[in-house]
């Protein structure tokens, strides 16, 4: 399954936090693109990532506790 990640609505983002999410949901992001990738989305700007579908449900519910707003692209 295919995520667009849109923008993060925390007061105070956890970049730390927020790279490692995407590391574990994603079935092809290692550690450095990790942090570029929220870099990008703190920024303001949308990311795609690739989340294998058996963790999809996790996946969802550990985006949102970041308060992360997303959009299921397929």
């Amino acid at each position: 399954m295919k995520l667009n990640l849109l923008s993060c609505d925390a007061q105070r983002p956890d970049r730390r936090s927020i790279s490692k999410c995407i590391i574990e949901i994603s079935s092809n992001i290692e550690g450095a693109l990790a942090n570029e990738l929220t870099d990008i989305l703190l920024e303001g700007d949308a990311v795609d990532i690739e989340v294998n579908d058996k963790n999809s449900g996790s996946a969802l519910r550990a985006l949102r506790k970041l308060s992360i707003d997303y959009e299921i692209v397929d």
